[in-house]
């Protein structure tokens, strides 16, 4: 069993008409992935297009059995900070959606305006997916802000993801640097240590930022999953019918024990998202 945590539908980018649900279905045959969860896009900042809860909900209905709908809503509608998430969001749930995401809002991780939300997502049970980098849900060095969200809503399972989520593996950041670091990684990361201080954080494998956080320095890659197999979700961020999903191969071929393997792979999700 396979469950892919963070795929997308639809149109996203210009230059790419992106992936109906056969043509996911197609992708997700190949890669031997059983089930994937389809993410909505409703804030502005990293891509071209949105993709609206409602018509995520429609294609995951095409194929229930192996789609699982997400959704999501911006906290900066109706003037900002006046915005009540809530009957959104539990509209939403009661039309089957099992997590909030993906994330994509322009503001500070910690905002005010995004707390809404995250009351919200406690109020109705929903792990909340975040992209993380310069701009979206921007943080600081170390994730201090994240830090604040684990502590102040423990009622909320946050997935971590992204480059400047990733780039915290290493003790070493360096803020200045690049978003996908290269080269061995150092000890004192701040990704292994909030995921040992706080039970609710998990963290994605998704796109470029997590398997790179992986394959640069394999052997800690090995020793980071066994430490953390019951935190961590197996996911591609597939959203086009020709990219690459080295993450897929990558996480075949670490040489991890049987129970680690299959807690990533689904046991996780379907813990998570209550499958």
């Amino acid at each position: 069993m396979l469950i892919d945590t963070h795929a997308h539908l639809g149109r996203l980018r210009h230059n790419d008409q992106g992936l109906t649900p056969e043509a996911l279905l197609r992708r997700m045959d190949e890669g031997g992935i059983d089930r994937a969860v389809v993410l909505a896009v409703e804030s502005p900042e990293e891509l071209d297009y949105y993709v609206p809860t409602a018509q995520v909900l429609r294609w995951c209905a095409c194929c229930p059995d192996r789609l699982i709908p997400f959704c999501a809503c911006d906290p900066r509608h109706r003037y900002p900070g006046r915005f009540d998430p809530f009957p959104v969001l539990a509209e939403h749930v009661a039309a089957g959606c099992r997590g909030f995401g993906e994330n994509l809002c322009g503001l500070p991780i910690d905002d005010p305006m995004q707390r809404r939300v995250y009351d919200a997502c406690a109020r109705l049970g929903l792990p909340v997916l975040l992209h993380i980098d310069h701009h979206i849900n921007r943080d600081g060095p170390g994730l201090p802000g994240l830090e604040r969200l684990l502590r102040d809503h423990p009622g909320v399972t946050f997935i971590g993801h992204g480059p400047h989520f990733w780039r915290e593996i290493s003790g070493d950041v360096d803020p200045a640097g690049p978003a996908y670091p290269a080269g061995s990684v150092a000890p004192g990361g701040r990704v292994a240590a909030l995921l040992e201080a706080y039970p609710n954080l998990m963290a994605d494998l998704s796109a470029g930022s997590g398997h790179n956080a992986l394959a640069r320095d394999p052997a800690h890659a090995v020793a980071f999953l066994e430490a953390h197999a019951d935190r961590i979700l197996f996911a591609t961020d597939v959203l086009a019918e020709d990219q690459d999903l080295p993450i897929i191969e990558l996480f075949r071929t670490l040489p991890l024990s049987e129970a680690s393997r299959e807690a990533i792979a689904w046991r996780n999700a379907t813990r998570v998202l209550r499958l």
